[in-house]
């Protein structure tokens, strides 16, 4: 920089404070703005996730800032998911037959504030709280705020203008809006809602269930999970459908239709929950869905990141490390081309925006397959022979999950290639009854090995001929 570029984000979320952050530490004088109150001073209900999973393509962001030491003693490691079926029993499928492989429990809030801390550490970023962006001039980099206290309007002018605002983003909706460039957009719902409750730590302030593990009990139709918190409780979400089928939040209207739902679905989790009744009908209810659009950027003077430009559903557990992701991606197309926004800005979203379609698309097939598919023997089977394979031979074989969430060397697009084909053939062998008794695990090993190569040249081959 030939001089101090003054760089204005909206959003002090987590990607946006860790953006703000990593700018700043590349000399920028950064202006950070959030709509919210300062969550270390107030309590701040968003509605959102309290827990998130948290792993390998996050750490890579917060180890670009240098973080990777400050985060861990936030983290609580879950090995695997423990899978709670409808008649009492209990299954842990781990993550990775290789032991230093886990995702971590993280309070969102516990790491905000961290974020927000280090931002308060480095001069060159400016904070402000309670400030309602009201409008965008793309052309110029300006924005309008209206500060939620006061209703005072302010006008920021920037040289760059990054939004980092999430699933609501008012720099989207600008872009949408704005109508002198072609702007695709679409935001798909699921028929599921969900809500958060909990699970109290015990009298000593212990675990009421096994702390290293994600819980998981599957019902078909619906779902609920449990995420461990540093404090010995757990945050517990279900996964319900919204109106339909007979049981659905629209239907779970009166302390007596939610016990009953409970009784019958989740009596093992009903038993750990004395704040049920009051929780489901205090906490809110909320939308899952995903959103695409295009192009990420305008006029080489702002730039969509993160839930802004590619929200996607939790089920991969992966809406936060890969808004960390982003930053790490933007941040080595900086290297090539600062200087140029325009060029950084199109080298970011060349590179991304396969990968965050894939992974958006991934998130959904996991949604189907936690609620559904995690309970039934030959996903057992399945699971039971991956991480036999990662185990015995950890550098020959990734399943689909530890592509995506371990491989941070490996794109989501190229994960989800490799992984969707790759079940397709373990599937299919165990449904075929290919694996004998009498079969070593290196046998298994090459003939999955050697379906899922023939599978994917008949993919390559398919793709050739659409292609021409």
């Amino acid at each position: 920089m030939k001089n101090q570029e003054h760089i204005l984000i909206i959003g002090a979320g987590l990607c946006g404070s860790l953006l703000a952050l990593r700018m700043a530490q590349r000399g920028y004088k950064v202006t950070l703005m959030e709509k919210r109150p300062d969550l270390r001073e107030e309590i701040v209900d968003s509605g959102r996730s309290i827990n998130l999973a948290f792993s390998d393509r996050g750490m890579k962001g917060l180890r670009l800032a240098g973080l990777e030491d400050k985060v861990l003693p936030l983290c609580i490691p879950m090995n695997g998911r423990m899978i709670h079926s409808a008649d009492g029993q209990l299954f842990m499928s781990a993550y990775s037959g290789r032991n230093h492989e886990y995702i971590n429990s993280i309070s969102r809030e516990d790491l905000n504030i961290m974020l927000l801390n280090e931002c308060d550490k480095m001069p060159d970023i400016t904070m402000h709280f309670n400030q309602k962006c009201t409008g965008v001039e793309l052309e110029t980099a300006k924005a309008t705020f209206e500060d939620y206290k006061t209703q005072k309007e302010t006008h920021y002018q920037a040289d760059i203008l990054m939004g980092a605002d999430g699933v609501g983003s008012a720099l989207r909706k600008s872009m949408l809006d704005h109508r002198k460039f072609l702007f695709s957009y679409g935001q798909d719902f699921l028929t599921h809602g969900y809500k958060e409750l909990s699970f109290p730590a015990s009298a000593d302030g212990g675990f009421l269930v096994e702390k290293n593990a994600l819980h998981i009990w599957p019902r078909g139709k619906d779902m609920m999970i449990a995420l461990p918190n540093l404090d010995g409780s757990f945050t517990v979400t279900l996964f319900l459908s919204w109106d339909e089928g007979k049981d659905s939040f629209e239907s779970l209207n009166s302390d007596a239709a939610i016990l009953d739902y409970f009784e019958r679905e989740f009596p093992d989790a009903l038993a750990l929950m004395p704040n049920l009744i009051q929780e489901f009908k205090e906490n809110p209810t909320s939308p899952l869905g995903t959103i695409k659009c295009s192009p990420w950027h305008a006029y080489g003077k702002v730039l969509l990141l993160g839930d802004a430009a590619h929200g996607i559903v939790p089920f991969y557990g992966q809406g936060m490390n890969s808004a960390f992701e982003d930053i790490d991606v933007l941040d080595k197309a900086l290297n090539k081309h600062e200087g140029d926004w325009k060029a950084v800005f199109k080298a970011y979203q060349d590179e991304r925006k396969e990968d965050t379609d894939a992974i958006a698309d991934l998130a959904v097939d996991n949604f189907h397959e936690m609620k559904a598919h995690t309970a039934r023997p030959i996903f057992q089977e399945k699971r039971k022979l991956e991480i036999a394979f990662e185990n015995e031979f950890p550098q020959e074989y990734f399943s689909k999950y530890s592509l995506v969430t371990f491989r941070e060397d490996l794109r989501y697009s190229e994960a989800m290639r490799r992984g969707r084909v790759q079940d397709k053939a373990i599937l299919n062998l165990i449904y075929d009854g290919k694996f004998s008794e009498s079969m070593t695990l290196q046998e298994k090993l090459n003939l999955v090995k050697q379906e899922t190569r023939k599978m994917l040249h008949d993919d390559e081959v398919v793709e050739g001929l659409e292609e021409e």
